[in-house]
């Protein structure tokens, strides 16, 4: 098996690193989030700055360095982004081709310092910025000091059934639970020991390598394979080709003993659906009428008859009316229009 060398990484001292996945298109926001721009890149979320700017800016004070893994096509609107905050100095990984957040999360591993803690955390998050996420930040980071792999979960408000969820104890993780439905999540809320699953992480970049290894070797492997055969941090697409596609949740996270959590109370929303866009808008005063009905992305006069709590959302060619309730099937025709209706999505 091949081993992966640290004496190959430049001499520095070991350091905080900001890792930022960029992958994803948000089929669920379609028409808003196409291929070409993905809703992490989307200006309509606070301050004219998308969810990835967003994302930077929040964790910077706590790291020192970034790194951005994403792939060819978003690569330039990352490094737009990066330009318009006036951030010149990253490590940019471009893949090749999606291979999920456990082969994402590697090759910054292996971009890094044995030692040195990486702060992982999606691209496309809206995070209430304020001292319960520094507290949280803080305590991630001294538990990963001690050699453990945290994950972030949020205290849940709700009976969402768009997320998984924790089972916990403390700072223990007893289990991870799939996405549940209506009965299951109100279930997880009335126990009170479940968390959301943030999607978000901290470990050092060894500990995360040695668990990734040991509990699935052949995506260790071949990632570190394809991490070697790469280019100015450009992975090609035969040997990323060869890597498993898999979820670091189902790769280290449900396998590994060395898992922490920390619960969080500070506003989340992973954004995945038009409820969300819905809810995080109305708070920041975006017109709603009596009814509970919203439009975004046109300047016209809309008026809804009839319709309770729905939402109309325009681009220059779709329209899409959805039920706030109903918000989460949008991907099956984000998936109708890839087989039937391609130039829709790109």
């Amino acid at each position: 098996m091949t081993e992966w060398n640290p004496e190959i990484m430049s001499r520095q001292m070991n350091k905080i690193k900001h890792v930022i996945l960029t992958g994803g298109v948000g089929s669920r926001l379609w028409p808003l989030s196409r291929q070409s721009r993905p809703k992490q890149y989307l200006n309509i979320f606070s301050e004219n700055k998308s969810l990835f700017e967003l994302a930077v800016e929040r964790n910077a004070a706590f790291v020192d360095e970034l790194i951005v893994v994403g792939n060819q096509g978003n690569r330039q609107l990352s490094e737009a982004s990066l330009q318009k905050l006036g951030i010149t100095e990253y490590i940019d990984i471009v893949e090749a081709t999606p291979r999920n957040t456990a082969p994402a999360i590697a090759f910054a591993a292996f971009a890094a310092q044995p030692d040195d803690i990486l702060l992982v955390t999606p691209a496309d998050h809206i995070i209430q910025e304020g001292p319960e996420y520094s507290i949280a930040v803080q305590k991630a980071i001294a538990l990963a000091g001690e050699d453990n792999i945290v994950t972030f979960g949020i205290q849940p408000t709700r009976p969402e059934t768009g997320y998984g969820y924790i089972e916990y104890l403390a700072e223990n993780v007893l289990s991870f639970r799939e996405k549940p439905d209506t009965a299951t999540a109100l279930e997880f809320l009335k126990n009170g020991n479940f968390l959301w699953n943030s999607g978000m992480f901290c470990f050092k970049a060894g500990v995360f390598l040695r668990e990734l290894e040991k509990h699935t070797p052949q995506v260790y492997t071949k990632s570190l394979s394809a991490f070697e055969c790469a280019g100015d941090y450009k992975l090609d697409t035969l040997s990323s080709l060869e890597i498993p596609s898999i979820s670091v949740d189902y790769a280290v996270m449900e396998k590994s003993d060395k898992i922490k959590v920390v619960p969080s109370s500070f506003e989340w929303s992973d954004m995945g659906s038009f409820e969300a866009v819905y809810d995080y808008l109305k708070e920041m005063g975006h017109p709603v009428d009596e009814s509970g009905n919203m439009q975004i992305g046109s300047g016209k006069h809309v008026a809804f008859v009839g319709l309770q709590d729905c939402i109309l959302v325009s681009t220059e060619d779709a329209f899409l009316v959805v039920s706030k309730g109903a918000s989460q099937d949008v991907k099956e025709l984000y998936q109708k229009l890839e087989k039937n209706n391609i130039q829709l999505i790109q």
